[in-house]
Order: C-alpha cells, then sequence, then structure tokens
C-alpha cells in the first residue's frame, strides 16, 4: 500500500480534464487517479502512518497560495503533461520531503527536490498509451483544455492506493488560510 500527496485543481477542470483523457480509451485512462499535480511522491509515505501527524502539522504552517496551469508539454513521448507555474508549490514540496525525510535513492527514484518538476499529467505510456497518442493528445489538449485556469491552493490531498497503480482520495489536509 502506497501514498502520495497532490493538489487538486477546480473541480469544474478537473472533470474538463477528465472528459479529455476519455477520449483516449475511457477504460485504458479512467481513475488511474483523479487529475492532480504530485506535491510529494510516495518515498517515505509508508503504511504505518507515522508521517501523517507530521506532514498535516507542516501544511498548517503554509499559507494557501495561487497556482497556474500553462500550456501542454512532453517528458520525450512518454508524458504529455500541463505545466504549473508557482514558486510556493516548490516550496511546499521541499518542506513536505523535508518533513516525511525519505532515503536519498527514494529521492532519487521519485525525482524530488532538485528533481521535481511540478505538472499535472494528461497521459502517459506507463497507462498503455502509444507514443503517437502522447503526440496527440499534446496537440489536442492546447484548444480542449484552454484557457489554463489561476486557483487558490487551500489543502493538499492525500491519496492512498487501493490496487497497484491505482489510487482513491483518503485525506484533505488543509492549509493556513
Amino acid at each position: 500500500m502506497q501514498y502520495f500527496l497532490g493538489i487538486v485543481p477546480p473541480d469544474e477542470y478537473k472533470e474538463q480534464i477528465a472528459l479529455f483523457r476519455n477520449r483516449w480509451d475511457s477504460n485504458r485512462l479512467r481513475e488511474v487517479v483523479e487529475p492532480h499535480i504530485t506535491v510529494k511522491a510516495q518515498g517515505g509515505l509508508t503504511e504505518d502512518m507515522i508521517w501523517l501527524d507530521k506532514v498535516r502539522e507542516a501544511c498548517s504552517s503554509v499559507q494557501s497560495f495561487q497556482l497556474s496551469l500553462t500550456e501542454p508539454a512532453t517528458f520525450g513521448t512518454a508524458v504529455v503533461f500541463l505545466g504549473v507555474q508557482s514558486k510556493e508549490i516548490y516550496e511546499l514540496h521541499k518542506l513536505l520531503v523535508e518533513t516525511v525525510s525519505p532515503s536519498p535513492e527514494l529521492i532519487k527514484r521519485y525525482f524530488e527536490l532538485d528533481n521535481y518538476h511540478s505538472h499535472l499529467t494528461l497521459g502517459q505510456t506507463y497507462w498503455g498509451m502509444k507514443e503517437s497518442e502522447i503526440k496527440e493528445m499534446e496537440f489536442a489538449s492546447r484548444n480542449a483544455l484552454a484557457p489554463f485556469p489561476t486557483f487558490n491552493v487551500t489543502y493538499v490531498r492525500v491519496y492512498k492506493e487501493i490496487e497497484p497503480n491505482k489510487y482513491v482520495p483518503f485525506e484533505d489536509i488543509q492549509l493556513a488560510i
């Protein structure tokens, strides 16, 4: 059982992304996990849940902030995503990694700290998409998902794995207002 921490776009936009994803084989992409921006990956978020109270405390010290989604881009031909503009998300990411204290190996494995690149994944070959579909999705998302919103981040969502590579919301942790 694994966990990770994410930021969720507003419900209307989250639904727009989910409907957009469904244009590429709804069974394959449906609810691998809801649209989100990972702010702390699985490393160090263990089943014993010792980390959860520490994360709650850390989040209570962070002021809510604004985040903007931006034009789509790719990681090579394997992942298409929406960009994220927010210096605060990087500060929150660093705080959460320091709070959880994963090993250097886990930090490297999950692309954290210096390797962290905040984004909202639209599709990826890991989910069974073809490279040609990644390119097609990138092109189509420029119009289908515009305008790209700016929204207030007021909480961090904890996701729990319920079966391999399928995550559901577990708990929302409020930030300071």
